[in-house]
């Protein structure tokens, strides 16, 4: 079974999916994902305004409400944010090219860094850690990541995103064999939802 999973590894609502989608593929063996960085905001080095700070720090609050997640809060006065991610969505290309499951390990490592232990993954500096972390050589990272190659890729991957018409994540796709893509969540669900929406499709 494939699917495509349209995503950002630092979109708040995708950690707060992140135990629905575990649980939905626990159950289904044998499964091909592929993961595409839909990417949410481009490259920019401007902190954020308190405006849009203060914006999604009420939005942790709210997943925190509706999901089985948690955030530490102490990222917005331990940090200068910035609304930039294409950074981390290379990181996590780097990462899939370099390792067996590199993506999805590399998405784990940066929820965690930016979630649980309150750092900046819009910094080259986190992501290095980050990568070294799931096993990946520094030097090696580092040359892949600032590569033409690279973001070529991160080009391709926001194409499909278009081509996709998802126009906020998460959203996970199932594929059929005539590659044929249905929507199973565009946007936060739970594990029940996505069951009982590819038990429909896949009859």
């Amino acid at each position: 079974m494939r699917f495509i999973y349209v995503m950002d590894p630092m979109c708040a609502w995708c950690y707060g999916f992140k135990p629905e989608l575990d649980a939905f593929l626990q159950v289904h063996s044998n499964i091909d994902i592929e993961w595409v960085m839909g990417g949410l905001a481009p490259d920019n080095n401007q902190p954020m305004s308190e405006q849009m700070r203060e914006t999604i720090a009420a939005y942790w609050q709210q997943i925190e409400v509706k999901t089985q997640v948690t955030f530490n809060h102490d990222y917005w006065h331990c940090n200068t944010p910035y609304r930039s991610t294409y950074l981390a969505c290379r990181a996590v290309i780097v990462a899939n090219d370099l390792l067996e499951n590199g993506a999805e390990k590399m998405v784990n490592a940066i929820q965690i860094a930016y979630y649980q232990k309150a750092q900046n993954p819009s910094l080259e500096n986190t992501l290095i850690e980050c990568a070294i972390e799931v096993g990946i050589d520094k030097d090696e990272f580092v040359h892949a990541l600032n590569s033409e190659q690279t973001q070529k890729t991160l080009t391709q991957h926001l194409a499909m995103t278009q081509q996709l018409h998802v126009t906020g994540f998460p959203a996970l796709f199932y594929l059929d064999e005539s590659n044929q893509a249905y929507p199973l969540a565009l946007g936060f669900c739970t594990f029940s939802e996505l069951a009982q929406r590819f038990n429909r499709i896949s009859k």
